[in-house]
């Protein structure tokens, strides 16, 4: 009979082939933290990543498999923590992927925005370790409660509720944005410290509450802030992180795929150019190379 660590370990195991997972320590930590902790009580509601990508786009209703089996929740899949307003705890492939872009190291300080119930937050803020740190926070107040009761054990973790696209995390290593934007935020990027990594989702609305795009990773250096594409992804909007103007854009950008050669954000002051993939006020996502000094600091 397996034992439930059996279960996590093969579980781990997983996400690591699945999400091509290298980060030291990551894989480990998807092996420790007790998935079913942060869930709520019993039974749980599971269903698979590839009807929750349909139905978030209406082509399709969600279906779920309930389960009082705490080895169930050890799969690539998401699980219902509000099955009425479709809110699911994420795919563990798809969050491993974007952790693992992070490129995060032992003392790093890293800000989540939507930690929703705080289980991959709890994952970051094992493989940061205790000379670490995690800033995270949700919008939604009661998840974020939950959130608060499940990290009690994680004193490198500091839980806020509230909009992140107003609050200062304070200077990060790195950052991870879990609601869909239109661009990356000004403060966001000068929160990043030299060498520091942001993943976030820049997506085009598909319903008025989730878009589908790309998650990008940008690392900011002494010449620039650098770009590329990491993974597609489908997921709940950040309304406050989204700019009306530069939808048609986002949109425009993916049907011609010159979103595609993502290759740096720009805060300089410019005309709209050749290499502008969405050219917004304040920051413009550009297939140009980084600049060769670093653009005015953000506002």
């Amino acid at each position: 009979m397996l034992t439930i660590e059996d279960c996590r370990c093969f579980y781990a195991d997983e996400v690591r082939l699945v999400a091509n997972i290298q980060t030291p320590g990551l894989v480990e930590a998807f092996g420790r933290v007790p998935r079913e902790k942060f869930l709520g009580a019993p039974p749980w509601q599971i269903g698979s990543p590839e009807r929750l990508a349909t139905s978030m786009v209406s082509m399709t209703s969600m279906a779920y498999t309930s389960t009082e089996n705490p080895q169930d929740v050890y799969h690539n899949v998401v699980i219902a923590l509000d099955l009425a307003h479709d809110i699911n705890n994420g795919q563990p492939s798809a969050l491993g992927r974007w952790i693992d872009a992070l490129a995060l190291k032992p003392g790093d300080r890293v800000f989540h925005l939507g930690c929703g119930v705080g289980y991959y937050t709890a994952i970051i803020a094992e493989v940061v370790g205790s000379a670490g740190a995690v800033v995270a926070i949700d919008v939604n107040a009661d998840l974020a409660e939950r959130a608060r009761s499940n990290l009690f054990g994680y004193p490198n973790v500091a839980l806020h509720v509230g909009d992140g696209v107003s609050f200062d995390p304070g200077a990060c290593d790195a950052i991870l944005i879990n609601a869909g934007v239109t661009h990356p935020q000004r403060a966001w990027l000068g929160s990043l410290r030299e060498g520091g990594r942001m993943v976030l989702p820049i997506t085009m609305s598909a319903t008025p509450t989730v878009g589908q795009g790309m998650m990008a990773r940008i690392t900011r250096g002494s010449g620039g802030y650098a770009a590329e594409l990491v993974s597609p992804v489908g997921i709940f909007s950040c309304t406050s992180g989204r700019e009306p103007q530069l939808e048609p854009l986002i949109a425009k950008s993916f049907s011609t795929r010159s979103m595609f050669k993502l290759k740096s954000v720009r805060l300089d002051a410019h005309e709209p150019a050749e290499a502008c993939i969405v050219h917004g006020e304040g920051v413009c996502l550009s297939s140009a190379e980084p600049a060769q000094t670093l653009a005015a600091s953000p506002a």
